[in-house]
């Protein structure tokens, strides 16, 4: 692969391969920096086959740059001008917008769908986009198993990717509406979500789904989830209050035994009738 020279290219004569709507603080940072210290990178492109359009050049990364130079009045901008087919410039496009630290989810789950459509495996697009080979396929089991509303959610900015793929586990299509309700409104953080969803996998393994077996399936609503959260603290400190209760029992019980065990007329009434041994449990507990 040619790495390629620097040249000044006129700006119309680049297409932008995978364009993408940019946080306007994000630009107008860019703009600023550029105005104040000058272009400190060239962008990358790549000559076309055909001049389809009049563009001769494909944008491999830079397009934030072309944008400020554009809004300047500038019409050239240097690039470094590599030689590689169309198919590696849309790819080296798509993996420079994922590397970018403020890449958005849509930008990654549209990325993520073409290298797939590509042909691309699960394992090949973990190592060319840099990302976890679990990561990519939970975003690939996204695209493929129909999870429209979850898709929706993450490309309009409602919750986030991961919080997508968290709600994906969930095997029932009402259950993770649900979820991403509940989630979009604020009734549940992250960290509730999690906790919510280990409760739903329990009340699973034990046969007792959101929905009674054997019946037509209720829609479940994001307050049933909220409610059953909430039923899941209660029983949680509920729990926690009778295993406090318990072992204060059992301290005082202990101190009563030791208390008894140092009176000598007791150890004495116990020889009398024959027990001249503490049970093995009860010297463990004498222990604590």
């Amino acid at each position: 692969m040619d790495h390629g020279a620097v040249a000044l290219i006129p700006i119309e004569d680049i297409h932008i391969l995978n364009p993408r709507v940019r946080n306007q603080i994000i630009a107008e940072e860019i703009r600023q920096n550029i105005r104040s210290v000058g272009l400190k990178r060239p962008i990358t492109v790549a000559p076309r086959k055909d001049s389809k359009n009049g563009k001769k050049y494909d944008l491999v990364c830079g397009q934030g740059r072309i944008e400020a130079f554009i809004a300047a009045g500038v019409t050239e901008i240097p690039a470094i001008v590599r030689e590689v087919s169309e198919e590696d410039a849309h790819l080296m496009s798509l993996v420079e917008n994922i590397a970018r630290r403020n890449s958005s989810a849509l930008e990654l789950l549209q990325s993520i769908k073409y290298l797939k459509g590509q042909g691309y495996a699960d394992d090949a697009i973990a190592a060319k986009t840099n990302l976890g080979k679990d990561y990519i396929r939970g975003i690939i089991r996204l695209l493929e198993d129909g999870e429209e509303y979850l898709v929706n959610a993450v490309e309009k900015g409602r919750i986030p990717l991961y919080q997508a793929l968290n709600i994906s586990v969930e095997d029932d299509a009402a259950v993770q509406t649900a979820l991403t309700e509940a989630y979009e409104s604020g009734a549940l953080t992250g960290k509730k979500l999690v906790v919510l969803q280990k409760i739903i996998s329990r009340r699973k393994h034990y046969g007792k789904g959101l929905s009674a077996p054997h019946r037509e399936h209720a829609k479940v609503s994001a307050e049933d989830l909220i409610a059953a959260y909430e039923n899941g603290a209660r029983e949680k400190k509920r729990l926690l209050a009778q295993s406090n209760y318990i072992k204060d029992v059992l301290d005082y019980t202990a101190m009563a035994l030791r208390q008894l065990l140092n009176d000598v007329h007791f150890t004495n009434q116990l020889k009398a009738v024959g027990m001249n041994e503490i049970p093995l449990h009860v010297t463990d507990l004498l222990k604590r």
